[in-house]
């Protein structure tokens, strides 16, 4: 028994995460768009006691149209939107969205935050990420994307103003005092007057301090600028790490670099994603599994494999040979690496290559029981290759009822996890301390 608990997000996609969710008979092909199903996902997800709840996001239509029309691409919320109506619908767990810093403005994005954060009673979350495609780009008046140094530079200062302005006002600053006619008191007012390289922003916010000071901040690059910005500012890190020995070097890795600003070990908190593919036996978990394989459309597959390695085509290349070498994506670096590095690893074809990834774009996927699953997590998490997981369903709703009426309850009996919520914010969820307003330090 360990008195150390695991902290477990939900990462939701429309259908699931598998590149052919939708198309399992299960699945709910046109969930993307129906609020009903994620309520119904949420409250489940909270129902297991999850810290937190977790969407990511694209500003593009990801892939070409001729592409989009075999995948969920195009049926999707804005998941701060969606957020905010969860945030009605459930009481405790955490609501955590992407959000770019290349394609935003720090202002709208401290005041959205700020309110997610207010509405929910301090359960709002930030997955900060810089974009990835010129796709994405185009979108915004650029033809080409920020170069990846350049768009950590500009994430680096972008953070610094968001934060300068959550602290607008001390947490005391609103009396609201009916007799004097005071609604907040001036000398707990700061303006931030922020003129740096790339952003120009006066302040103050136009809402008061979040019940968590700041809404609880995660990075999911794992590039050396990322981790750098992780150590530096994040509050959780997420991260696909394929071996334990890969998430154990992560983990050293990134907790190593916190000393250097000041943080301690247990400031951050690393959570790998885990997709788990649950059976009541080791054969009903293989053939639900293979299922979801014969179902990958080819054309997806090396869609799904261009999109890591910043848009290079393999359609010309034969599809039971080896990956060829592939030039340095301005995109997603760290995972293009993690794949490249599976492929040679285990001798890969494409073919095969696409299909490994395939349920978990790249993260670790455990086929098994649910004592398998369970076996799995309790190892990365004792032998320090995390302090959490973010759980990626393979379809929905099945793959998240699965997890939680079938693993929790063992990890729970481990006294690895939570038997209920003790606390109400997010931060205290992950035993995360609230920062001080910096003008009160």
């Amino acid at each position: 028994m360990t008195t150390r608990h695991m902290s477990l997000g939900a990462f939701l996609m429309s259908s699931g995460h598998h590149l052919a969710a939708w198309r399992h008979p299960r699945a709910w092909a046109g969930g993307g768009l129906n609020f009903n199903h994620f309520k119904k996902i949420a409250q489940t997800a909270e129902r297991g006691k999850f810290d937190a709840i977790f969407f990511a996001d694209n500003l593009a239509l990801m892939g070409s149209p001729e592409l989009g029309q075999y995948t969920t691409a195009g049926d999707v919320f804005d998941p701060l939107v969606l957020l905010s109506g969860l945030a009605t619908v459930t009481e405790r767990i955490g609501l955590i969205s992407t959000v770019s810093t290349s394609y935003n403005e720090p202002y709208l994005l401290a005041r959205k935050f700020a309110s997610l954060d207010h509405l929910s009673e301090g359960r709002s979350g930030w997955n900060l990420v810089t974009s990835a495609t010129d796709l994405e780009a185009l979108n915004f008046g650029r033809e080409q994307h920020f170069e990846h140094g350049d768009r950590y530079q500009r994430a680096e200062e972008f953070i610094d103003v968001v934060t300068g302005l959550w602290d607008s006002y001390e947490d005391d600053a609103f009396v609201r005092d009916k007799a004097s006619g005071v609604f907040f008191q001036p000398d707990k007012l700061h303006v931030l007057g922020h003129h740096g390289e790339h952003y120009r922003v006066r302040g103050p916010l136009n809402i008061p301090r979040t019940p968590q000071g700041y809404p609880v901040l995660i990075q999911a690059g794992s590039s050396e600028p990322g981790k750098a910005l992780a150590a530096r500012t994040a509050d959780v890190v997420f991260t696909a790490q394929q071996t334990l020995a890969n998430a154990q070097a992560f983990y050293a890795d990134v907790k190593g670099r916190l000393a250097a600003y000041g943080r301690r070990p247990d400031q951050l908190k690393v959570m790998p994603g885990i997709s788990p593919v649950i059976g009541r036996t080791q054969a009903e978990a293989e053939d639900k599994y293979q299922e979801l394989q014969d179902l990958v459309e080819p054309r997806v597959g090396l869609g799904l494999l261009a999109g890591m390695a910043g848009g290079f085509d393999l359609s010309g290349y034969d599809l039971d040979g080896p990956l060829p070498e592939l030039p340095l994506s301005n995109s997603m670096q760290s995972r293009q690496a993690l794949f490249i590095d599976l492929a040679r690893r285990e001798n890969l074809t494409i073919r095969q290559l696409y299909l490994k990834i395939a349920g978990a774009r790249g993260h670790h996927t455990v086929i098994g029981t649910a004592k398998t699953v369970a076996d799995t997590l309790e190892q990365w998490f004792v032998e320090q290759g995390a302090d959490g997981f973010n759980i990626m369903p393979p379809f929905l709703p099945e793959g998240l009822d699965d997890f939680v009426e079938s693993v929790v309850p063992l990890l729970q009996q481990r006294g690895l996890f939570r038997q209920e919520y003790s606390g109400t914010t997010l931060r205290e969820h992950l035993g995360l301390q609230r920062p001080a307003n910096r003008h009160r330090r």
